[in-house]
């Protein structure tokens, strides 16, 4: 963080910035504002971008001379100044415009996609690792085995983002070695476009050759895997609980023999119920908001 201060007028956002030292910004880079704003002011959030802006023009043109570039869509330096209540908290942005969870590898996006960060946190629940046989029978675009296997694989996140803090330190992005083990991870879905799609993003993240995809059908096969991790549907395309919990009931009939399971649903009610007659112990139930709907992901053995 470059700075924090109470304020209460417009002007003053301009003077707080003025009295930074943005020398930090070679001369030949472009710089932009990101402002926020939460309660109730007489000014917009473009209102403090336009400010702050000018001040940051001008404190570097006292110090250098140099009238720095401004470039709106694609800066080399993003400058957050983001006013809450009465405070204004400036800083550096390290990371750039796009969000860290978002992944490069999504070709084929799935009608009912996962987002990434809850498969990843899935992965961590059940405590998964490269010796034990991953299974997801219902993997759609293969999210949660696409991320297992990055995770094993050491390959980062953010393996082809330019992320801007190399640009502002001037460092050069560190060369990482991934593992090459031999992993068992196996995606299973009903219908094979979404096979076709989970291979395609499998093959952009660089795990194509770690994971075995293959076409069947949840609720009449399961193969002896150690654990599964998968994301089934809610029913909301469906319109129907009768068929959830019939897909529910066969599934975990299906998957009795498997040691440890990971399940997100918001189907909860009905998915706990059938865990239990078919033997399963309740380990943990997690209540998250995905989006707009209540789940639970579930660690059942």
């Amino acid at each position: 963080m470059l700075k924090k201060e109470e304020f209460y007028e417009l002007e003053e956002i301009y003077k707080i910035l003025k009295e930074i030292d943005f020398n930090f910004i070679k001369p030949e880079q472009s710089f932009a504002i990101r402002a926020m704003r939460v309660g109730n002011h007489y000014f917009t959030s473009i209102d403090i971008a336009r400010v702050a802006g000018q001040a940051v023009i001008d404190a570097y043109k006292k110090n250098k001379g140099i009238r720095l570039k401004v470039n709106l869509d694609e800066p080399d330096i993003i400058i957050r100044t983001d006013v809450i209540q009465n405070e204004i908290y400036v800083g550096i942005d390290t990371t750039g415009d796009d969000a860290l969870h978002k992944r490069w590898y999504r070709i084929y996006n799935h009608p009912a996609p996962l987002n990434p960060t809850i498969a990843s946190c899935m992965i961590k629940i059940a405590k998964w690792n490269k010796n034990e046989i991953l299974f997801d029978p219902m993997c759609g675009s293969g999210t949660i085995l696409i991320e297992a296997a990055l995770k094993e694989r050491n390959i980062p996140i953010g393996k082809n983002r330019q992320f801007a803090y190399y640009k502002i330190f001037g460092e050069e992005i560190p060369e990482i070695k991934e593992n090459e083990d031999i992993m068992e991870i196996y995606g299973m879905d009903k219908f094979m476009k979404h096979i076709n799609g989970a291979i395609l993003n499998a093959r952009k993240a660089g795990v194509d050759d770690t994971i075995k995809f293959f076409q069947g059908d949840a609720t009449k096969y399961c193969m002896d895997a150690d654990i599964i991790i998968t994301n089934p549907p809610y029913g909301l395309r469906i319109g129907s609980k009768k068929i959830i919990k019939k897909l529910y009931d066969d599934f975990l009939k299906r998957a009795k023999n498997v040691k440890k399971m990971v399940v997100i649903t918001t189907q909860s009610e009905i998915f706990k119920q059938y865990a239990i007659n078919h033997g399963f112990k309740i380990d943990m139930e997690l209540k998250i908001k995905y989006g707009n709907l209540d789940a639970k992901i579930f660690l059942i053995s």
